[in-house]
């Protein structure tokens, strides 16, 4: 028998394993030191990379918020190049109006002069048309000349407005340039971080795989040398105890059956006496907490609309507040340039119009569960807390997403992405560019803040206590 097991092992092991066993347990052993300390290196090298992504982090987090202002920056230029342009388009219309008049009075102004005044008193009309035609023309000139100093001042206004917009569109070009440099370096930065991440995954993996196989070398030639060697020992002794051993062994068995036999009688009878007592806990206890589940529902649903009540009134007289105000309120400002709806306790995944709130009727008919928010297109979006990342990637009806667990039972839903720039598992901080917005267009972000499973209002942010913040 330890022939042919030694045999088999030599046929199923490489040219450098049919070596004696001692020597061949001596070197993988050896094997298994050098991976050991290999492993170590590799774990220290591990938490030098891992300062280095929290740094990376760190800039990542403030390129964000850069990128952010930047885009603010960017939509109230554009706004202003927009009242410039209209400006600059009404003045050239009236300019337009006042050389036409202006041409008119010159023509006739010119044919008068082409008249020398002896032809003028040499003409057949009387005395009297040709001082209404003296006076006439007294009081044009200065009129003329009036209109023409205003048409200077008005040429003059015009060719301010066009160096403005000029220098607009030009602070508008350096903005959108500098933006894309933003975006362009926190891509880089994000690409950076996911190389140093991996940079030493792949060695890591094999030098696991590479100890698990050792491991298994040095278990399979240990337990060969303790067969062998048991085997040798048997030999030796089985001729004079194996019938004695036999006899003796059936003798234990017999009485360790029968033991066992009475032992698992007593406790068959304990166990049904246990399951007996169990079931009746059990049928009591189901039945009180379907009578507080039930009180619970009641008592939630109630909350919830009184909760609702309360929100549309506040909102209802918000809105009544505002428009009570807006005459004294000036012309309203670009919604792009507005600063992000306030959350509390947590960031907004992305700038923009704050476009449908919690509870009010989305774009489908139905009662919004999150808020969507219009962002400029390839905008940033940040984690709005920390926390680690359960799902990323397509979803049916949402598109590209994201969700991210922060503890205590909440959960984030970023939906309506371009790209996602993190993967499942992943740590990430409070504000850490984790996605970007689709490139065209103006596209719409929905957040969802969820607790313990279900959607809640998250104006009202973290740390509400259960039950508030529902409706």
């Amino acid at each position: 028998m330890a022939g042919i097991v030694v045999a088999l092992t030599l046929l199923t092991t490489p040219a450098h394993a049919q070596e004696a066993p001692g020597a061949a347990l001596k070197r993988v052993e050896q094997e298994l030191q050098a991976d050991a300390q290999r492993r170590k290196d590799l774990d220290l090298r591990s938490q030098a990379l891992q300062k280095d992504l929290d740094g990376l982090r760190g800039q990542l987090i403030g390129l964000a918020d850069q990128a952010r202002a930047q885009e603010r920056d960017l939509d109230a230029l554009e706004d202003s190049l927009t009242a410039l342009e209209a400006e600059e388009r009404d003045r050239s219309a009236r300019l337009d109006g006042e050389r036409q008049q202006i041409a008119s009075l010159l023509g006739a102004l010119q044919r008068l002069a082409r008249v020398p005044p002896e032809a003028a008193l040499a003409r057949p009309d009387n005395p009297v048309d040709t001082l209404r035609s003296a006076l006439l023309l007294r009081d044009t000139v200065p009129t003329l000349r009036a209109r023409a100093d205003a048409l200077a001042a008005a040429l003059t206004a015009l060719s301010e407005t066009r160096e403005k917009l000029v220098a607009q569109r030009a602070k508008a070009l350096a903005a959108r340039t500098a933006l894309a440099g933003k975006q362009a370096e926190m891509a880089r930065l994000v690409t950076r971080r996911e190389e140093l991440s991996r940079q030493t995954e792949e060695e890591r993996v094999q030098v696991a795989q590479r100890m698990g196989s050792l491991a298994g070398q040095a278990t399979d030639l240990r337990q060969l040398m303790d067969r062998i060697e048991a085997e040798r020992r048997a030999a030796a002794e089985a001729a004079a105890k194996r019938e004695a051993e036999r006899r003796e062994a059936e003798k234990r068995e017999a009485e360790r059956r029968l033991a066992e036999k009475r032992e698992a009688e007593r406790k068959l009878a304990a166990q049904k006496e246990t399951e007996r007592k169990e079931a009746e806990r059990k049928l009591a206890d189901l039945r009180a907490a379907e009578q507080k589940a039930a009180a619970l529902k009641a008592a939630e649903e109630q909350r919830a609309k009184d909760e609702a009540v309360r929100e549309a009134a506040r909102e209802a007289g918000e809105r009544a507040l505002a428009a009570r105000r807006a005459p004294a309120a000036g012309p309203p400002s670009s919604p792009s340039g507005d600063a992000p709806p306030a959350i509390a306790g947590m960031t907004l995944p992305a700038g923009g119009r704050l476009t449908t709130r919690y509870g009010e009727t989305d774009r489908f008919g139905a009662s919004s569960r999150g808020v969507t928010v219009q962002t400029r297109a390839g905008a940033t979006v940040v984690a709005p807390q920390s926390g680690s990342i359960m799902f990323a990637g397509p979803f049916k009806g949402y598109g590209l997403i994201l969700i991210v667990e922060h503890g205590n039972g909440y959960h984030s839903l970023i939906a309506g992405l371009g790209r996602i720039d993190t993967a499942v598992g992943k740590r990430v901080a409070t504000g850490e560019p984790v996605a970007v917005m689709p490139a065209d267009g103006s596209p719409d972000l929905y957040f969802e803040l969820r607790r313990n499973g279900q959607p809640i209002n998250p104006q009202r942010g973290f740390g509400v206590p259960e039950g508030k913040g529902q409706g």
